[in-house]
């Protein structure tokens, strides 16, 4: 069996997509997913499967969209692959609730950073397959936009860390 965690994309979020948790664990379990369990209710799930990380995406992408009558976005990462994105956030002395990594199905694009507009002072990096960003005054005034992280789904370092935690458990 495989652990996964699978971050959903504008769950929970101002409103928009409301997904309950319990909902979203009945929905795994009723696909096969094992030891379901949820993380804060803005779309983080925990389970095993012998599947792989991409049959993974498949099952619960189609799943939440005949529940939500729309396409739902879905990351899907090992425990290993969250504990290299703690390693490789390149703000790891700067508070974790101010740095999110961007998750993404694949690799940033060579001219990511090239695309950035209202950026002030926040500072973005790229990783594997994320874009860090330090909110160094916070999120709620930004103006920073990203395209390419468009298809994401963002994660403060605090989420990260605890995600990465249950995945040991």
């Amino acid at each position: 069996m495989n652990t996964y965690v699978a971050l959903l994309r504008a769950v929970n979020v101002g409103g928009t997509g409301k997904l309950a948790m319990s909902e979203l664990r009945a929905m795994c379990e009723s696909i096969g997913f094992a030891k379901v369990r949820t993380y804060i209710a803005s779309g983080n799930v925990v389970f095993e499967s012998k599947l792989s990380g991409a049959s993974v995406k498949t099952k619960l992408e189609r799943c939440l969209e005949t529940y939500a009558g729309k396409q739902v976005g879905v990351m899907i990462r090992t425990g290993a692959e969250l504990d290299a994105v703690l390693a490789d956030n390149p703000f790891r002395s700067a508070a974790p609730n101010r740095t999110v990594a961007i998750f993404l199905d694949a690799p940033p694009p060579a001219d990511t950073l090239a695309g950035v507009s209202g950026q002030q002072m926040e500072e973005i990096a790229l990783g594997k397959r994320e874009i860090y960003v330090h909110y160094g005054d916070g999120m709620a005034h930004s103006k920073l936009k990203i395209p390419a992280a468009k298809s994401g789904t963002a994660r403060n370092m605090n989420t990260v860390a605890k995600l990465a935690e249950l995945t040991a458990a």
